[in-house]
């Protein structure tokens, strides 16, 4: 698989972060790191949810996707992960990539700038076409739900 070009921009209160940035050769997701004011860190106590700048905008191609997904050092360590994981940057967005943030965990967590806080992932997108039809075809599952497999 080719890679792909993924325009960004610095915002003004994003100047002087990292770039979003894979850590490792294989890795997946770049890291993002958060935005916020080097004199306020954020403060999430637990059980509260926080939106965190990062500073950027992106223009992704059309055809791809980014999916903000959280650090598993944070969920493991801290019980902090993305709210809406994954969440979704269609293509045609252009605002500030943020990142919804939650503590899952039972001590508050510090949010200071520049630190890593979830990772994006470029993925490309197939769109569905709908078709309405009068029944589906039958499976061996068929209406099957939840735990219908096994546990």
């Amino acid at each position: 698989m080719s890679d792909v070009t993924v325009e960004i921009s610095r915002l003004p209160h994003g100047e002087g972060l990292a770039l979003p940035a894979y850590q490792t050769e294989h890795a997946a997701g770049l890291d993002l790191v958060a935005a916020v004011a080097e004199q306020s860190p954020l403060t999430l106590a637990p059980g509260t949810r926080v939106l965190v700048p990062t500073g950027l905008t992106i223009a992704l191609p059309v055809g791809f996707e980014g999916q903000v997904r959280p650090r598993s050092g944070l969920a493991l360590n801290h019980g902090i992960t993305v709210l809406n994981a994954p969440g979704t940057i269609d293509a045609d967005y252009r605002g500030e990539v943020c990142v919804i943030l939650i503590n899952h965990g039972s001590e508050p967590f510090v949010i200071r700038r520049g630190e890593r806080i979830a990772q994006l992932v470029i993925a490309p997108v197939r769109r569905a076409r709908l078709s309405v039809v009068a029944r589906l075809s039958e499976t061996s599952r068929s209406g099957g739900g939840f735990g219908s497999t096994g546990r």
